[in-house]
């Protein structure tokens, strides 16, 4: 009895060590800015979706349950004024551009651009403007030049950006092919495919590698369950140098629960 009394005493006392130890260590994003941006607010008919905006909204909670700080985030809209619960600045590349700079600036560990909009086969839509890869490589590279970044797209075609974006240090993924749409953007969607899967994948992950395969995974079921043709097949790209560094930018989770001690 004794032998394993000591034994549950121990357990318990690594266990609020390790507990201890694991709230002493500092987030793995805690030095990084992210941007999220709403890019469109009219569905792939033409009427008017919130898809974009509940994507922006709970994709930057998302983050900040994952380990950014809530403060090295800003949000943008199409629409700010119509979400006062969020603030979001207006989506335009100009403000988007500075906002990431500013944020960079204070916090130079890494940073994440998060982008829910239509697409093109030239690029992807911000409001009455279309950003091309090019000017996003530009935004990307000035405001984070020689620290990891990582760069997430959902929209039709995205994966036009993956060549334009290639740096050594950057993980890059995409909601479709550079050929291929992504769906889930109609007035009555909650969110696109591609961002619910996100969701969904973003509690269980350890790290953005293993968010972007999960993703993949994702909708690619969701795509074959519902019928969607020709499948998105979502781009997962992560360069040389971050690659085996990715696995230590590992996301917060909650403590593990102490043993309950028996009566």
């Amino acid at each position: 009895m004794r032998g394993w009394a000591g034994m549950v005493i121990g357990a318990l006392l690594a266990l609020t060590a390790s507990v201890a130890s694991a709230r002493a260590q500092p987030a793995a994003f805690s030095d990084w800015a992210a941007v999220v941006v709403a890019g469109d607010w009219r569905a792939h008919g033409g009427g008017p979706t919130e898809a974009f905006d509940n994507a922006r909204r709970d994709v930057a909670a998302a983050l900040v349950e994952l380990g950014f700080p809530k403060a090295q985030i800003r949000q943008y809209s199409v629409r700010p004024g119509r979400y006062r619960d969020t603030r979001p600045e207006k989506s335009d590349l100009p403000t988007i551009d500075a906002g990431l700079s500013d944020l960079a600036r204070a916090a130079p560990g890494g940073c994440l651009v998060y982008l829910t909009s239509h697409g093109a086969p030239e690029g992807a839509v911000v409001d009455e403007t279309l950003l091309t890869p090019g000017r996003l490589a530009d935004m990307v590279d000035g405001a984070c030049p020689n620290r990891p970044s990582i760069v997430v797209l959902s929209a039709c075609f995205s994966g036009v950006f993956v060549p334009t974006l290639q740096q050594r240090d950057r993980m890059i993924l995409t909601a479709a092919r550079r050929d291929r749409t992504s769906f889930g953007c109609g007035e009555s969607d909650k969110y696109p495919v591609f961002d619910d899967c996100f969701l969904k994948a973003a509690p269980t992950a350890h790290d953005f590698a293993a968010l972007g395969a999960a993703v993949q995974a994702c909708v690619a079921a969701t795509e074959k369950a519902t019928g969607a043709s020709p499948p998105s097949e979502p781009q997962l790209w992560i360069g040389a140098r971050l690659k085996p560094l990715l696995p230590l930018y590992a996301f917060v989770r909650p403590p593990p629960r102490a043993p309950q001690r028996s009566p």
